[in-house]
């Protein structure tokens, strides 16, 4: 028996003209929260009309990979100018689901909702050989001398921060850059570093918004500011012919070396190091928190790269990249999940250490809200997730995300300062 449980409901719906008599359909603006309470939530419907009228609503609920779980039909009858609330009630397992709102055969919205989010299970699938490959990769990036060179932009620079370029080598001596701002008054300072989203354009801090704190925008290999020496192509599929060459190792390592080159300014408290990204640009956080003990706190949201068993049947894409790719190398299904373990977040979860707060799209289709939560859910460290339950893959400042993830910073600075006696 599949026990009730909370629902996550959301839909973009507005409220939508279904006939030429005018019946309207809508979902009940109650149903688009975050359901604890009560125990037997319901996917609610307004129906209205300025005439006699009568109908039938139907809600589809599938599974995020598309398979049939039920379907609710129930029928309408209004004397005019008045509106009834039709609930569908039912029970669910732990995770997302795809409904379709329905009034007779025409679709009136489709959206995504989920149920218990963090009994969701995607068991960890490392290889064997998994820590002694990370920490191969890491022997190899120590042994790279990362030659730091800054470039002071003059134009960016203001009497607050300094803005600069900078550059450095990385595994396999690879040239990654990125734009660092320091504030101009003496001191030690948080610093906060920001992994960039896939094929992100590249950015600079603005030198006045944040004066009290260092930060680093890194632009990793192939990517950004490194994009006009890329050799490899589209990323995601480049060099998937085994574990060793795949470009995520690379772009790890560009993580872990990012933090070292915080690290190294003198204006930087180096116990208040925290990292921040989204996407791609989530991932690497998540991995740089994994594979270097360094930071204090991090804030990824939508992140990419998670559970590649159930991410390459509920999305789109990179299903639509990697399977090509390795059909055409002549890899196996099979071998490609297994070069692709490495880099699964997931895998990577348990070597976490500081605290996490996640944020997630409740309609996001590229990184579906199932992969957010396979690696969430192997975290061992204090962790929280915020919900923003219209939003696909992108958390603009207006949902709320950005400030946050400023106040999580805050709030963790202040804990590792009252620990530490920190002025």
């Amino acid at each position: 028996m599949i026990r009730p449980t909370h629902i996550l409901l959301a839909s973009l719906l507005l409220p939508a003209m279904l006939r030429a008599e005018g019946v309207s359909v809508r979902i009940c603006d109650t149903s688009c929260n975050v359901f604890v309470s009560p125990a037997h939530p319901e996917l609610q419907a307004v129906v209205s009309a300025p005439e006699r009228c009568c109908g039938s609503i139907v809600f589809e609920i599938r599974t995020d990979t598309g398979h049939s779980v039920c379907t609710f039909e129930q029928s309408y009858s209004l004397a005019g100018g008045d509106s009834t609330v039709l609930g569908f009630a039912f029970d669910a397992a732990p995770g997302f689901y795809r409904a379709t709102l329905r009034d007779g055969e025409r679709e009136v919205a489709a959206f995504t909702f989920g149920c218990d989010p963090e009994r969701i299970e995607s068991p960890a699938d490392a290889q064997p050989d998994f820590d002694e490959f990370w920490t191969c990769a890491r022997a190899e990036l120590d042994a790279v001398a990362p030659r730091y060179r800054l470039h002071l932009d003059r134009k960016r620079s203001t009497k607050k921060r300094r803005i600069y370029l900078v550059e450095m080598r990385s595994l396999g001596s690879e040239t990654i850059r990125g734009y660092y701002a320091e504030p101009v008054a003496e001191g030690k300072y948080p610093a906060v570093i920001t992994f960039m989203g896939y094929g992100s354009e590249a950015w600079c801090p603005d030198a006045d918004a944040a004066p009290e704190r260092v930060e680093f925008v890194l632009s990793h290999r192939g990517q950004g500011l490194n994009q006009p020496e890329n050799r490899y192509g589209d990323w995601v599929v480049s060099g998937v012919e085994s574990p060793e060459t795949y470009y995520y190792r690379g772009a790890f390592m560009d993580a872990v070396r990012a933090i070292d080159f915080v690290a190294s300014r003198s204006k930087v408290d180096t116990r208040l190091i925290f990292a921040e990204g989204g996407s791609q640009g989530g991932a690497l956080t998540l991995a740089a928190c994994a594979l270097d003990d360094r930071i204090a706190a991090a804030a990824p949201y939508v992140p990419f790269l998670n559970d590649f068993p159930d991410y390459l049947e509920i999305a789109p894409w990179p299903a639509s990249a990697l399977l090509p790719a390795a059909q055409s190398l002549g890899i196996s299904r099979e071998e490609l999940l297994e070069t692709l373990s490495y880099f699964d977040i997931k895998n990577l979860a348990g070597r976490v250490r500081c605290p996490i707060l996640m944020g997630f799209g409740l309609q996001d289709t590229v990184c579906p809200p199932h992969t957010n939560f396979a690696g969430f859910n192997l975290l061992r460290v204090p962790r929280k997730w915020m919900v923003y339950t219209r939003r696909g893959h992108d958390l603009h400042n207006e949902s709320g995300w950005y400030t946050a993830r400023d106040n999580f910073f805050r709030e963790c600075e202040l804990s590792i300062r009252q620990a530490h006696n920190i002025n």
